[in-house]
């Protein structure tokens, strides 16, 4: 019997010998999985994470340099007026800034009609961007109630008009639905569509969403359904990015000889993106392309019913960022919208057309009274 315990003892020592350099093989291994592992973890957290953004006024972030007022949440939000003075003003609009601009876009407001009319305007910096602090809950929502109090707080009246640009037209349609009551009169143009509101017929959303370069099929997907990836999808290196986050946007000729005329300028993009690109163009993206709230064209009631203001919406006819079939879908579903399509236009039309700039102001103002 002892013999038999003896020679058990002696095999399985044999063996753990034998078993002894596999397993240093798999520690070594284990070893190695766990570096690789915390490697990968790193590079995922800095792929996957945008840096801290350098909100302006503090340590290390970019100076304040023009006038804020304080929002409800503690927030600031940074404007500039433009006109005459609001004192003498019979008409007091605010402007809504579109994708990668700032409170600097605000050539509508120099033309002759803001001294023949008396307009007093107020640009602003939308959440995020230039000298406004970022807003990491921003909703289309939200940015209303941001807009709402602006005009409370610059002592704007009871009502006031209202003009968004390309994104900023985005913006627009959340105060038609979270303040309407606030608004003498509103001007979308060239205003971005959420491909997802689904009152658009699904042939039509699919016809006008391949449309995109297959670049940015790819980044509107990303910003809808997983807006998590948003940042990394932006700034990696293996497929191309958003075309318009990469600076090479899907333009048509009439706004490649707008851009031309420009020699190159930046139109103060460096201003805009100051505090970083993610709370500034990312953020736009998941928000502009992410669940709304509301569905424009089933959600909307008029809010002039009286005649006592007007919607209007401007869109060029060969837009190459924003469909006009679905621009034009919109307004045939909402026959209270005063629809303008522009011939021979692209996105850019009113940026440095001064004829169409008259037009606009001009409508809301005057005509659609």
């Amino acid at each position: 019997m002892f013999q038999s315990i003896y020679r058990a003892q002696d095999f399985w020592w044999i063996h753990l010998h034998r078993l002894t350099p596999l397993l240093s093989v798999s520690a070594m291994s284990w070893k190695l999985f766990v570096v690789l592992l915390v490697g990968f973890l790193a590079w995922a957290h800095h792929a996957f994470c945008p840096p801290k953004t350098r909100i302006c006024g503090s340590t290390g972030g970019p100076p304040i340099k023009g006038p804020r007022i304080k929002l409800r949440d503690g927030r600031h939000l940074a404007y500039e007026e433009h006109g005459v003075p609001k004192e003498r003003a019979k008409y007091k609009i605010i402007l809504v800034h579109g994708f990668g601009l700032s409170k600097h876009e605000a050539s509508i407001a120099n033309t002759e009609l803001s001294e023949q009319l008396d307009i007093h305007f107020v640009s602003f910096d939308r959440p995020g961007y230039g000298e406004s602090d970022p807003d990491p809950k921003r909703t289309i929502k939200s940015t209303a109630l941001d807009i709402e109090e602006l005009g409370n707080q610059l002592g704007l009246g009871d009502k006031f008009y209202i003009i968004g640009n390309s994104m900023g037209g985005q913006v627009v349609w959340g105060c038609l639905k979270h303040i309407p009551h606030r608004l003498a009169g509103a001007a979308l143009i060239a205003p971005v569509v959420n491909y997802w509101w689904l009152s658009f017929p699904p042939d039509l959303w699919s016809q006008a969403y391949h449309l995109q370069l297959p670049q940015d099929q790819w980044a509107l997907r990303v910003a809808h359904h997983a807006p998590w990836l948003v940042y990394w999808w932006n700034t990696q290196k293996w497929f191309p990015c958003s075309s318009v986050v990469g600076g090479r946007p899907n333009f048509t000729a009439p706004d490649l000889k707008i851009i031309s005329s420009f020699g190159g300028r930046s139109l103060h993009r460096e201003y805009a993106m100051q505090q970083g690109v993610y709370e500034s163009l990312h953020r736009d993206m998941m928000v502009g392309f992410g669940q709304w709230d509301f569905d424009p064209m089933k959600d909307l009631d008029d809010p002039f019913q009286d005649g006592r203001g007007s919607v209007h919406v401007w869109q060029g006819d060969e837009d190459g960022l924003v469909p006009v079939t679905l621009q034009r879908y919109i307004a045939e579903k909402l026959p209270w919208i005063r629809y303008h399509e522009v011939p021979n236009a692209g996105h850019l039309f009113a940026v440095a057309d001064i004829n169409s700039r008259k037009a606009i102001l001009e409508e809301l103002l005057l005509v659609g009274k």
